[in-house]
């Protein structure tokens, strides 16, 4: 089923019963990035798993990545119906959420931050420019296959091709200037001196073989966090939700609260 939040602004779709967990999906791909495990988590809770500002029917805003956090923000305190909810990002939905616990800590219970981070090495900062550059010089259609090989390593393209022709179609459909603009953002990003006001329970949870935001970065991030354990994938690469669903579930398992669906 899917709703409108945020005074209409922002759109999710719905599935399940039971407390709120909310799925943040990545700059490189959509919101169903998560369709391999949102059915076995809507078992125990009601999944809510939007489309970011600008992504699919969810209206995009002028601002900083602050100002998506805020509306994110409002969206899940809207979505929620007075409960607490659990909150998960992956990649640039992570970093979305770990702004939004950064200013507006009592949101949820807990949060879990899939391969994303606090900051970005200049190597990686350089990276996002690049892509921007060459976006808008060429259209996305020129970094599909940068775009592609930032999600999964080749080994697991070329067995998947299904898969692939479908991620590489979600992302054609990204709007360019929400791309650029997102690109621009994680850039600029450093959120380290701001970890200590997240105090709720965090997960932090990344790809063995994570080459946009590698292993380096969550480490980073869980140490800087209050209350974070670290988990490392193996096999995996930066949406490891897609690539190996049943360990993702693992991964994540006990870290969510044991909970009856009603």
């Amino acid at each position: 089923m899917e709703r409108l939040y945020a005074s209409g602004t922002v759109n999710a779709v719905e599935v399940g019963y039971g407390p709120p967990l909310f799925l943040f999906h990545s700059l490189l791909s959509d919101r169903a990035s998560f369709d391999a495990v949102a059915p076995d988590l809507s078992r125990s809770f009601r999944v809510i798993v939007p489309e970011l500002p600008g992504f699919g029917r969810s209206q995009p805003i002028l601002g900083d990545l602050a100002d998506i956090a805020d509306r994110m923000a409002q969206a899940v305190e809207d979505a929620s119906r007075g409960q607490t909810p659990i909150v998960l990002g992956n990649g640039y939905g992570g970093f979305v959420a770990l702004q939004m616990a950064v200013r507006h800590p009592a949101i949820a219970a807990r949060f879990i931050f899939a391969d994303c981070g606090a900051a970005f090495s200049e190597e990686g900062r350089q990276a996002f420019r690049n892509m921007a550059d060459a976006s808008k010089e060429k259209g996305l259609a020129a970094i599909t296959d940068v775009a592609m090989r930032r999600l999964f390593a080749p080994e697991f393209q070329a067995q998947h091709p299904d898969l692939m022709a479908d991620r590489r179609a979600a992302f054609l459909r990204t709007d360019e200037e929400v791309f650029r603009a997102a690109c621009a953002q994680l850039a600029g990003l450093d959120l380290r001196s701001e970890l200590s006001r997240v105090t709720m329970p965090a997960l932090v949870i990344v790809g063995e073989h994570d080459e946009a935001t590698p292993p380096p970065m969550s480490h980073e991030l869980a140490a800087g966090l209050p209350d974070a354990r670290l988990k490392i994938i193996p096999g995996c690469a930066h949406v490891p939700q897609l690539q190996a669903p049943r360990l993702f579930l693992e991964t994540i398992s006990d870290f969510l609260p044991v909970t009856t669906a009603g």
